[in-house]
């Protein structure tokens, strides 16, 4: 099954609770949450009491994108406030499988995100281990950037790397989706859709999620 993860990095805050009701209408499977601190991307977003408060309006799953430093720090205070999902990055942690370890003993799905330039080779000794690698087809940061269009070969490497090492991770992309684009990324083979721009900042934010999620269904 694809998978529709609408980011609320690019949501209205001010009326959070309408704004995923709306993407809940049009079909999306889980809630994605940006965390940035400022320091490891330029930018600074929100912290656990905003996954918590996302918990209390979904039941959707939420999956949390740490782009922060030493998120080890931080892992249990999200997962408490209602994480399934936590991605760490591979450019940030120096003892990943500890890390890998720490998320799944807390309960949580764990994850590993990679940026444009990291290779997808880089992750071959942790993908047996983890449930999601998240292909970055932006640089992180910022949302309503473009698709980087290698990204689809990455994609590709991705697949191959899952089918060789018997794994059984999902692969999720984050940056850039949007109607144009989304029916190749689905082809190269990903399974989990990050969109947030294209979704939030459309006029009619219900059909927005469910074109997205249409074009991902369809054979």
């Amino acid at each position: 099954m694809k998978i529709l993860a609408p980011s609320i990095l690019s949501a209205d805050f001010t009326n959070l609770s309408q704004q995923i009701r709306l993407v809940e209408m049009g079909g999306a499977d889980w809630i994605h949450c940006d965390v940035m601190d400022g320091h490891f991307v330029p930018n600074i977003t929100f912290g656990p009491f905003i996954v918590e408060a996302v918990n209390r309006i979904t039941n959707l799953p939420i999956d949390v994108h740490l782009m922060i430093e030493k998120p080890e720090l931080y892992i249990k205070d999200f997962i408490d406030a209602g994480a399934d999902y936590i991605t760490v990055h591979f450019e940030e942690v120096i003892h990943l499988n500890r890390v890998i370890n720490q998320i799944r003993e807390l309960g949580a799905n764990a994850g590993v995100v990679i940026n444009p330039s990291t290779p997808v080779s880089s992750v071959r000794d942790i993908v047996e281990y983890i449930d999601l690698l998240l292909i970055m087809t932006v640089n992180p940061g910022f949302g309503g950037q473009k698709f980087i269009h290698n990204s689809l070969r990455r994609i590709h490497e991705a697949l191959e790397l899952r089918e060789k090492s018997n794994s059984r991770f999902l692969i999720e992309v984050d940056g850039g989706i949007n109607n144009k684009i989304i029916k190749s990324v689905s082809d190269a083979g990903a399974d989990v859709f990050v969109a947030g721009a294209s979704i939030f900042k459309a006029e009619n934010i219900s059909a927005a999620t469910a074109e997205l999620k249409n074009i991902i269904s369809s054979k």
